[in-house]
């Protein structure tokens, strides 16, 4: 089996949430020597998942770069998080890997999990293997297992070995090109032994689906097999690591991280199979003829002792401390042989992952030469699903926390930051409740701010039905010059979604030029809080007639008759409620359908359809229109009935009248928060 070359090449390590990655990372630094004791997720002395968040909630919820050498050949293990509401930090590590490690649980209900992940994979045509973990615990047989998984692959997955078992429990295996079996060694390395007699009929008809995948790429092995010539071992060897490279198709291996079971296995296909960096250079699309060194910033952090850090995949090396990138010079290279422990270093070679320091420009994703920011086809971030208002709890702490939910907005972009003009409330967008949560817990920790969180308001609006005149008379006398503005209003209802309009229809000039805009900001100033408690829109105001004194009208007399006639003709005009209603998509595998839509109508929402989704095979996509005050919980439904994997993505569409019940409920609420402060 030929070498791949030794410039330092990347392994992201991903899967669906609780299938082990973490552990899996532990077993491949144990076999790599890079560790002398393995931790345990459960003890919380693992290498990686070393924050504070993640070891209090027993999950990863961030990248954790691991470098180690493995038979002379130098290695960067990027663990990423399963659950999906963290998913971003993955999808930022396998946009700059060589190639993924997926890593499943071996129960077929649960493969499902890794269908979104596994599309994302092929839709950037990024080499992938599968290692089906914790297969002592299997419940199925490993022939059962591949088919489920072959329902959520859009590439072909290629069994490499079959399970050797021993009283119904799994103890080695047998490899598919090779034909060599081995007996695991709990925290050892695998005996080789000879090829048991009960396996032998199953290894003959698994390596004949082997080969008869591969032939389907191999027009020579193809031949051969029709002839009944066994193809040489460096052939398949060959053919399965051209096939890898171009994603065609998907190595399966399985084991046990726990007790090491299978992890070499894996680490020698890694290491003889797995691209270098110039093949997935040329992957990218990216120019790999010039010479001058190109970088690319896959994860950015905010580190107390190092201050801004930009972790950094070096496409063309070497790249020096102080050299220019990006426009900006580096203040500070570092190695990152362990999470949360960078190492300061001169250069870095060509496929290291390094970090950058105080690239203050620079933001995650962007490709950088010397000169400048090149373009790149950085995946875009997720849409928010859900959201917290934050104030500090400190008072004057309010720049201080803007600054902090800016950091972590970059560190992480699948959180979102907004000031919202409607309810004026600043918001911290995320993928769901735990992203959230450990965004606050963060902002404690790291930044030292301690904030309050609650639900975000509705922007609930009001407008009018019916059209009216009134008048509007202010007159205040103080012993010198006095007040006076008099203004005669027409108010009337406009289309939904027009907005205000103010008309002039004064003649004669019984009010004054200078007057009008002020009666126009008078009512602007009014609408910000209707008699609802909410701002009013859809309306419109026509001036047509007044008075004026000629020594004791002024800019703000005006303002305040304008705003007089409007409070006391607004009643006449019959307010009404108004409720934002959002355009939703949710992404459902299709026996989750009627269970979107059922989500849809139990909270006030409307079904408009559903179809298929597009090159997504056994998943639907329901349309629907939902008032935004149901959103808050809904993408909590939507993923607890489908195992995780549901999703969706909201527009506002447009207000729609509230009345009944409901809209009394809102004004009460709205009364007694404004009578509060």
């Amino acid at each position: 089996m030929p070498d791949r070359v030794a410039s330092p090449r990347v392994a992201a390590l991903v899967g669906p949430y609780l299938s082990g990655k973490t552990s899996l990372l532990e077993s491949l630094l144990m076999a790599c020597g890079a560790i002398h004791r393995k931790g345990r997720v459960e003890d919380q002395n693992t290498v990686g998942d070393a924050s504070p968040e993640a070891r209090e909630r027993s999950m990863t919820i961030e990248i954790n770069v691991v470098e180690a050498d493995y038979l002379g050949d130098r290695w960067t293990f990027l663990d990423c998080p399963g659950s999906v509401e963290f998913q971003q930090d993955a999808v930022n590590a396998l946009m700059v890997a060589d190639v993924a490690v997926v890593v499943c649980d071996p129960d077929p209900a649960r493969v499902r999990m890794a269908m979104p992940l596994l599309k994302f994979l092929d839709q950037r045509a990024i080499p992938h293997m599968i290692f089906i973990n914790k297969v002592e615990t299997a419940q199925v047989t490993l022939r059962e297992l591949m088919e489920a998984m072959q329902e959520v692959s859009d590439r072909p997955l290629v069994l490499r070995e079959i399970p050797i078992r021993e009283d119904g429990k799994v103890t080695g295996y047998v490899d598919l090109v090779s034909e060599r079996a081995y007996r695991y060694k709990p925290g050892e390395r695998s005996d080789l032994i000879h090829l048991p007699e009960q396996v032998k009929d199953r290894e003959l008809e698994a390596r004949q689906e082997l080969l008869e995948s591969l032939a389907d790429t191999n027009d020579t092995m193809l031949e051969e097999i029709l002839e009944d010539i066994v193809p040489a071992k460096d052939e398949i060897y060959d053919t399965l690591t051209k096939d890898l490279a171009e994603d065609r198709v998907v190595p399966v291996f399985f084991g046990g991280a726990l007790e090491d079971n299978g992890v070499v296995r894996l680490l020698k296909a890694l290491r003889h199979e797995t691209p270098s960096v110039d093949e997935t250079l040329e992957r990218r699309l990216v120019d790999s003829g010039a010479s001058a060194p190109l970088v690319q910033v896959f994860k950015t952090v905010h580190a107390a002792h190092t201050g801004k850090m930009s972790l950094a995949r070096v496409w063309r090396g070497p790249v020096k401390d102080g050299a220019q990138v990006g426009g900006e010079k580096i203040a500070g290279l570092f190695t990152l042989t362990s999470p949360g422990q960078p190492a300061k270093a001169s250069e870095a070679p060509t496929g290291a992952v390094v970090g950058l320091g105080k690239l203050e420009g620079i933001n995650t994703g962007h490709l950088l030469d010397a000169k400048g920011t090149l373009e790149t086809d950085w995946p875009t971030p997720p849409t928010p699903l859900a959201a917290l208002a934050v104030r500090p709890a400190k008072h004057g702490d309010d720049v201080k926390l803007s600054g902090a939910l800016a950091r972590l907005c970059e560190e992480d972009r699948g959180l979102k930051m907004e000031q919202n003009a409607e309810t004026n409330e600043l918001l911290l967008w995320g993928q769901g409740d735990i992203h959230l949560q450990v965004a606050l817990a963060r902002l404690a920790r790291q930044y030292n701010v301690e904030v309050q969180s609650e639900k975000p308001l509705v922007p609930y609006q009001e407008t009018i039905k019916k059209r009216t005149q009134q008048q509007g008379r202010f007159k205040r006398q103080t012993g010198g010059h006095g007040q006076f503005g008099d203004v005669h209003l027409e108010i009337g209802p406009l289309s939904r979604g027009a907005g205000f309009a103010f008309h002039d229809k004064i003649t004669g000039g019984v009010v004054p030029r200078q007057y009008i805009p002020a009666v126009e900001q008078g009512v602007r100033e009014w609408s910000r809080q209707g008699p609802l408690g909410f701002p009013v829109v859809d309306f419109e105001v026509t001036l047509y007639d007044g008075s004026f004194h000629t020594v004791d009208s002024s800019e703000q007399a005006f303002k305040t008759a304008a705003q007089m006639a409007m409070r006391e003709g607004i009643q006449a005009c019959a307010p009404v409620l108004l409720e934002p209603i959002l355009k939703v998509e949710i992404s459902v595998p299709n026996d989750a359908t009627s269970k979107a839509q059922r989500a849809l109508s139990t909270r006030r929402g409307q079904i408009l359809g559903f179809d298929q989704k597009e090159g997504w095979d056994g998943w639907d996509v329901v349309h629907g229109m939902l008032p935004q005050s149901e959103m808050h919980d809904l993408i909590v439904e939507i993923r607890s009935s489908t195992m995780g994997v549901g999703t969706f993505s909201w527009t506002f569409d447009h207000l729609q009248e509230l009345s009944g019940r409901d809209a009394e409920q809102v004004v009460e609420r709205r009364r007694a928060m404004l009578e509060n402060g």
